[in-house]
């Protein structure tokens, strides 16, 4: 009979479909001798279905009258073989993906036979098998819709209270293979968009919850290995350092949009317990206790890897998991002493035993059991002195020592941008500029914490100012155009309240100066500071004058005169390295490079987002060379040097003209007659143009010198270098015996470095 199957047919015709249906029924066994024709009927059937689903309905048609797949069931118990359920998984999930007719789906996911074989107990031991299987659960999730979903699950009473798909899906969200944990999330997001209360109800529902939180844990085990990777890192960084850290980040990344799509689903019960989970199983016990300060002059490697760790996950949660409750109540938690969440660690966290800070790496983690880890406590060391001492008075009022365990979350982010390190430093920024481009976010959280652009102050206070609020059209005219103290403070209270009861964080409510300007003098001052450190990188200063860009009001009354003299100073300062330059081993190129630099700053200053993206703090910083570190002759290493020295000068030059309110040309006004000798020359001599032989020059400026073109016949010229604009010329002039003290132009070349 089996022999029979390889006669000549016309592959795909209802004859053909007919009598293979007809063979499967005649089947009592599956052994070694029938499989290979089991597999080929099974893998055929499939080709014919999807070619009747496009071209002749009456193979449908048949193969629901004859239910085959109640066939396909039976032999599947039959089976012995690996073989067959390999080949009866791939036909079914070909089967699914390519019928484009709903009542063909329909019948499909009817009569409780994709439940059965999604409950089927497989071998899952065999990875091809398992691997099947997840496409087979992936393609039906691909035809999810409110209609068909409610063929597979079971209700009682209009409540869902059994649906294999999901449950089966999520058993394997957590494999140890990517493609599989991909493709059980591609199943889970069709169940949440497809929008069905019932259904949402059961996934929201004990037990099933416990995956919303398991899915941060399996998140907060691969922050830990990152933490891990980096503390690595800086103590042996290797070649593929950062490749690794990169595909490290990626997959952290890539957990993070899974998040952001499950939220766009927009169940609020679940949006909820997500929040939840990444504050009590990451933020409060892991990331705000490893932001600490200590008035130590070194930071531990593994400590700084905590820091840097921590600051780019807040950074990432901010920006991809876009969550109000969840980003508010961040803002809020900048407010608390780090005390408090240490204290809360050791304590419970709405119930939960939370870790303090990343775990160090002689610790061991359990994979299954993440949240009952006991994390050393990280700690970061900057000098205790503030550096805030000469800036503006009623900042210092909230501004605590870098050593006090009073300190705010806040505080210590503005400390790490004034005393802390190059990589210290880009991580605050970048955590105050993610804060700053957060939408989800109220402007009275930004106004509190310093950040909110004046723009945006402005606008809320004119709408107050239209709607007939007096508080908002005295502000919009007065010298101190911020948000109310009392607008801020409610915002703040709501949050704060929430973190107390829900969270179970105690905290002393903060003391509110009375001017709501202080926080904004606060993060202006820290900026200042930086700009005039000289021990950050000049891309890391990029990113602090383009924050800065950001704040700086319209008037002048907010960036006091003690700001605009610090950056004078560090200006200045600045231009004098560049002065040293021009007799260093790149002087030809230093105009080439500061052009360069110039159209690249003022880009950067005018985009919408910061110079450098976040995940560029977790690798090795850029080595600053200073006079003492070139080696003797090493023109690569003064280069590197000079281009650095050149992108800080090219930044203070720029925010020296836009504090001042003038408009910031496209190129920097490099040449000023009044300024450079060279062009003095060019005025003197007479020669505005290209030197032509032949042209009359005055000869005042010039050096007498003697060429011989031929032995023994010396003749008597002037030397002279000038320049015009970006033009420069050496010329040779003779002089004219009878009008003195001029000459004519007998030879000129361009001027190296010049244009022309």
């Amino acid at each position: 009979m089996w022999f029979s199957f390889w006669r000549s047919k016309d592959r795909f015709s209802l004859d053909q479909l007919r009598y293979l249906a007809d063979q499967l029924t005649k089947v009592q066994i599956v052994n070694d001798v029938n499989k290979d024709f089991v597999i080929e009927a099974l893998r055929s059937i499939a080709e014919l279905i999807t070619y009747g689903d496009q071209h002749d309905p009456s193979f449908f048609e048949f193969f629901m009258e004859k239910q085959v797949v109640g066939d396909f069931v039976r032999i599947l118990k039959l089976s012995r073989t690996i073989s067959i359920p390999l080949q009866l998984l791939q036909t079914v999930s070909i089967m699914i993906q390519n019928l484009q007719s709903e009542h063909a789906i329909y019948y499909m996911f009817s009569n409780e036979h994709m439940n059965y074989l999604i409950t089927y107990s497989f071998d899952f031991r065999n990875d091809e098998l398992l691997s099947y299987y997840i496409s087979f659960l992936r393609a039906i999730g691909g035809k999810l819709n409110k209609n068909t979903i409610s063929l597979l699950v079971k209700t009682r009473n209009d409540e869902v209270v059994s649906f294999p798909l999901y449950v089966e899906a999520i058993r394997f969200a957590f494999h140890e293979e990517n493609m599989i944990r991909a493709a059980v999330r591609a199943v889970t997001l069709n169940v949440y968009h497809v929008g069905d209360d019932s259904v949402n109800r059961y996934i929201t529902s004990a037990p099933h919850t416990d995956y919303f939180s398991n899915l941060v844990s399996f998140f907060k085990k691969q922050c830990m290995d990152l933490n891990r990777l980096i503390s690595e890192t800086l103590k042996n960084p290797g070649p593929d350092s950062n490749s690794t850290i990169t595909a490290a980040v990626d997959e952290i990344e890539d957990n993070l949009y899974y998040f952001s799509d499950v939220i766009s689903a927009g169940i609020p019960d679940v949006e909820r317990l997500i929040t939840d989970s990444i504050l009590t199983l990451l933020i409060f016990p892991v990331l705000l206790p490893s932001l600490r300060t200590v008035a130590v002059n070194h930071v531990g490697q593994d400590m700084q890897s905590d820091v840097v760790t921590s600051l780019y996950l807040l950074c990432c949660i901010l920006r991809i998991v876009k969550i109000k409750d969840l980003a508010n109540t961040i803002v809020a938690a900048l407010y608390y002493p780090l005390e408090s969440f240490t204290k809360c660690s050791e304590g419970q966290v709405n119930g939960y035993i939370p870790d303090h800070g990343f775990k160090s790496e002689s610790d061991g983690i359990d994979n299954d059991n993440l949240a009952k880890n006991n994390k050393k406590r990280l700690v970061v060391h900057v000098p205790c002195s503030s550096s805030f001492s000469d800036f503006h008075a009623q900042s210092i009022t909230m501004l605590n020592n870098g050593s006090s365990s009073n300190a705010s979350l806040r505080e210590v982010l503005l400390k790490y941008v004034t005393d802390g390190d190059d990589v210290q430093v880009l991580g605050s920024l970048s955590v105050l500029a993610t804060l700053l481009r957060t939408k989800e976010l109220d402007e009275s959280m930004l106004d509190g914490l310093g950040i909110l652009p004046q723009r945006k102050q402005q606008k809320k206070l004119l709408l107050q100012a239209l709607v007939g609020s007096a508080s908002g059209e005295e502000q919009l005219f007065s010298s101190e155009s911020s948000l109310t103290r009392d607008g801020i403070a409610c915002e703040l209270d709501v949050y704060l309240e929430k973190i107390k009861e829900q969270y179970g964080v105690s905290f002393q409510p903060p003391n509110f100066v009375s001017s709501p300007r202080v926080p904004r003098f606060q993060v202006l001052d820290a900026l200042v500071s930086l700009l005039c450190r000289s021990n950050i990188s000049a891309e890391t200063l990029w990113d602090g004058g383009w924050l800065l860009r950001q704040l700086l009001p319209y008037r002048q009354s907010e960036f006091n005169k003690h700001h605009l003299k610090l950056l004078k100073v560090s200006y200045e300062n600045s231009a004098c390295a560049i002065e040293k330059e021009v007799k260093g081993f790149w002087p030809d190129l230093l105009i080439t490079v500061l052009c360069d630099e110039w159209r690249k700053c003022k880009r950067a200053m005018e985009s919408s987002s910061p110079p450098k993206e976040p995940k560029s703090m977790l690798f090795p910083p850029r080595k600053l060379f200073s006079e003492e570190d070139i080696p003797e002759g090493s023109s690569f290493t003064a280069g590197e040097r000079m281009h650095e020295l050149v992108k800080v000068f090219v930044l203070l030059h720029q925010l020296q003209i836009f504090t001042h309110g003038r408009t910031l040309p496209d190129q920097p006004l490099i040449y000023q007659p009044s300024d450079h000798r060279t062009n003095s020359r060019a005025q003197t001599s007479g020669l505005v143009s290209v030197p032509k032989p032949g042209t009359e020059m005055n000869l005042g400026n010039a050096v007498p010198c003697r060429i011989a073109f031929e032995r023994g016949k010396e003749r008597h010229f002037w030397f002279l270098a000038i320049s015009v604009g970006t033009s420069g010329w050496l010329v040779l002039a003779e002089e004219l015996p009878l009008k003195k003290p001029y000459g004519v132009v007998r030879v000129a070349a361009p001027l190296a470095g010049c244009n022309d």
